[in-house]
């Protein structure tokens, strides 16, 4: 499953939560009501994506993107974004030998 990064830092996640004054237990609590599975994303996973310390984390997984954008009621795109992506630069070939 592809992780997504966390634009600038948090921030935008920040300026949400406190735009419609959730914590981060009540963030997680809306999380589970918008989770099939009923497990939601919990609080403490939260802050380290919307955190600016140590603990603070960049990449998450896209289900638990998904489930705070829509806890959120938020674009996506405004809170994610896809990593680039990164290609091999390491030629693939066999020596004239091993050809058939």
């Amino acid at each position: 499953m592809p992780k997504l990064l966390r634009k600038s830092d948090g921030q935008p996640l920040r300026d949400e939560m406190r735009r419609q004054g959730l914590t981060l237990d009540q963030l997680s609590e809306k999380t589970r009501k918008v989770d099939p599975a009923g497990r939601g994303v919990s609080p403490a996973a939260i802050g380290r994506i919307t955190g600016k310390g140590r603990t603070a984390r960049d990449r998450c997984e896209l289900h638990t993107a998904w489930l705070i954008n829509a806890a959120l009621d938020a674009r996506i795109h405004r809170l994610f974004s896809m990593p680039p992506h990164s290609t091999s630069t390491v030629e693939r070939s066999r020596a004239d030998a091993e050809e058939e």
